[in-house]
């Protein structure tokens, strides 16, 4: 099986399944209890928090564990608009976020807020002027993404922060990492940003698991999730251990700069081989990007239809994000390219378990697939 699906999804690592089953097994207690099970359990969650904080450059204090980096994006982005919605009700975000994000701030619109959509240029990056030039004193939050899940475009969050420090604007800056965090290097401080989410299963830890990073001394965030007053009351809930167990036994494993530097390699190969490929066309830029991720389009084929005759030969792709279901691309139509273009893209991404040879095994199997399979009609 060759698995170029990694944006989506990723395998499990030995570690992260080895800690859940300790967890579950021998850690089954509430870590809210006070006797030796709760204290056993509290344990693993403060050593996974400490490690993730390391991991960013933050305390561990300013990390909050969640059911997934989409509720954690929900946490983040209502929590800072509801909380602030009495100095302004204004959102700037970009039109190719995570549908977490999109469908987040439409439901804001819905009650009352205001948000502007900041286009892509016809490469996939946004610009930090484009961005900072919709800020006005209603503004309360804007939200970017650091790495974009279709593209592999990194957005200038870094640009970004520094520019509303320079306006001395009180929104808060939150950014979306779950295709960055264990990726690239990350330091919160460095990057600027209030708020930062990001996902277990995309650094090859379990579903079901996320976190958000809570810049300490911002205290105005209101929860989502009301209950017990886990997470310091910021994410109510008994925290699943095993899971938490899982995502520290992740990172435990992460190998960034290492891993980084392989897949720049990986990368550039699959780049040169895919575009010697007739009629594939490289939609990724050659620059200001994290290179786990490449799309492309096969002009004159659909890509449902190619997504299903490589499955067939046991090699994994995606037609681009998970969350849009097999519904075109939205991120590449707002880059403003052609039907023909979006209607045969795939997503190519990758991790520290692909090879050359998956690279060239893809390759050959889409040259069988053009000689296999029907072009559409105009083709």
């Amino acid at each position: 099986m060759i698995y170029l699906d990694n944006s989506a999804t990723t395998k499990p690592c030995a570690s992260a399944v080895i800690a859940a089953n300790e967890a579950m097994c021998k850690a089954w207690g509430n870590p809210s209890s006070l006797h030796r099970l709760g204290v056993e359990a509290e344990s693993i969650i403060n050593e996974t928090r400490s490690k993730i904080a390391d991991t960013l450059g933050c305390r561990e204090d300013e990390i909050f564990f969640t059911g997934s980096g989409t509720e954690a994006n929900n946490m983040a982005i209502i929590g800072a608009a509801e909380s602030l919605k009495r100095r302004g009700n204004k959102i700037v975000t970009t039109s190719v976020e995570h549908p977490s994000v999109l469908n987040t701030c439409k439901h804001l619109e819905e009650n009352g807020f205001e948000v502007t959509y900041i286009k892509p240029q016809s490469d996939g990056h946004v610009l930090a002027s484009d961005i900072l030039n919709a800020v006005d004193n209603k503004t309360v939050l804007v939200t970017v993404m650091l790495v974009n899940n279709e593209t592999g475009c990194i957005f200038p969050v870094r640009e970004v922060a520094e520019g509303l420090k320079e306006m001395r604007s009180m929104a808060l800056l939150h950014t979306d990492c779950v295709q960055a965090f264990g990726k690239m290097e990350i330091d919160v401080t460095e990057l600027g940003v209030d708020l930062l989410t990001a996902s277990g299963h995309k650094i090859h830890g379990p579903k079901g698991i996320g976190f958000l990073y809570k810049r300490k001394g911002l205290n105005n965030i209101k929860p989502v999730i009301h209950g017990g007053g886990q997470e310091k009351g910021l994410r109510s809930g008994t925290e699943s251990v095993p899971l938490i167990a899982a995502l520290g036994g992740a990172v435990d494993e992460l190998k960034i700069t290492a891993s980084l530097k392989a897949m720049k390699e990986l990368h550039a190969y699959a780049v040169e081989r895919l575009s010697s490929l007739d009629g594939v066309v490289i939609n990724t830029p050659d620059r200001d990007i994290l290179p786990y991720i490449i799309n492309i389009s096969v002009i004159g084929y659909r890509s449902e239809t190619l997504l299903h005759f490589l499955e067939q030969q046991d090699i994994f792709v995606s037609s681009g994000s998970a969350c849009a279901k097999g519904k075109g691309s939205y991120v590449l139509t707002e880059m403003g390219l052609s039907a023909d273009h979006t209607d045969s893209a795939l997503r190519i991404s990758f991790s520290k378990n692909n090879t050359f040879e998956d690279i060239d095994k893809l390759c050959e199997a889409l040259k069988t697939a053009q000689s296999t399979l029907r072009r559409k009609q105009g083709h």
